[in-house]
């Protein structure tokens, strides 16, 4: 895993994240790793389906689709 240091933080930053450290139950290290994935990793917008499907290649036209209308089977009485 990386490591990352921050340097010239101001100290009431570094009381806050202690409080709130503490009030969660963990270290100021874990909380410090909790804020930045909350903040970089899921808050990430996630996309529609919508969307999704807007970014999958189309490899037909409309018009080279024929429909199909199924009959279905021959039931024997």
């Amino acid at each position: 895993m990386a490591q990352l240091i921050v340097r010239e933080l101001d100290e009431e930053v570094v009381r806050q994240l202690k409080i709130r450290a503490a009030r969660n139950g963990r270290s100021a290290e874990a909380e410090h790793r909790e804020i930045l994935y909350e903040a970089l990793m899921r808050s990430q917008p996630k996309k529609s389906l919508k969307a999704l499907l807007r970014e999958m290649p189309s490899e037909f036209d409309d018009v080279t689709l024929e429909r199909v209308q199924d009959q279905g089977r021959e039931v024997p009485f």
